[in-house]
């Protein structure tokens, strides 16, 4: 791989991070004269500006959070050699960076969301099937429990279940590759949602629609 090539692959995962940490949630909120800081969750996410904004400003939210992860991952994987064998690590890695910049976003003081629609955009590019299944889990468990928390830590345990099955099933580097990526964004997503999970155990998170579990 030339020098030229691989500096333009490596500027690309500082591009995906500095797109990653663009902070739509803060931005629809003044533009709505409102700062999603400090109302509701404080979270800069999608689900937090749906509860403060509507759920209008809460799907715009959501679909650029998504886009700015899809976008960059795309990128890289037009920028990647061709016939690979899967995605390498350079479009991996653009795809993590995205992910961190929301979640950790430099024009924020390091200070920003759960980066699951962030995640799902990355992960709609590089693993279609597994991102498949964890929309209909997340989608399933919504219904059910009408808690978006639960529904996204499900959703994560089944991207990583389905995309570490196909793996199994057909090894090869780049399908590793992004099963370490699916299993990555599981621990972060657990993580970030910790506070959420303790109130799922307490019976006290929230519900769409309003209200706690009874």
């Amino acid at each position: 791989m030339a020098t030229a090539e691989v500096t333009v692959r490596f500027a690309a995962v500082g591009v995906a991070y500095l797109v990653g940490a663009v902070p739509f949630g803060v931005l629809v909120g003044r533009w709505r004269g409102v700062d999603v800081r400090t109302h509701g969750s404080g979270n800069i996410g999608a689900t937090n500006v749906g509860r403060v904004l509507g759920w209008r400003a809460g799907a715009l939210v959501f679909a650029l959070d998504f886009l700015k992860g899809l976008l960059p991952t795309l990128g890289a994987l037009g920028l990647a050699p061709a016939a690979t064998g899967g995605p390498d690590v350079l479009v991996v890695g653009t795809g993590f960076a995205a992910v961190a910049g929301h979640v950790w976003p430099v024009y924020l003081g390091m200070r920003g969301g759960k980066g699951v629609a962030t995640a799902s955009g990355v992960l709609a590019a590089l693993a279609p099937i597994a991102f498949g299944a964890a929309l209909l889990s997340w989608l399933a468990v919504l219904a059910l429990g009408r808690m978006v928390s639960l529904s996204s830590l499900v959703a994560a345990l089944a991207l990583t279940a389905t995309q570490a099955a196909l793996w199994l099933r057909e090894p090869s580097g780049g399908e590793g590759l992004v099963a370490a990526l699916c299993a990555a964004v599981t621990v972060l997503v657990f993580v970030r949602h910790r506070g959420n999970i303790r109130r799922i155990v307490a019976g006290t998170e929230s519900r769409v629609g309003g209200g706690k579990p009874p």
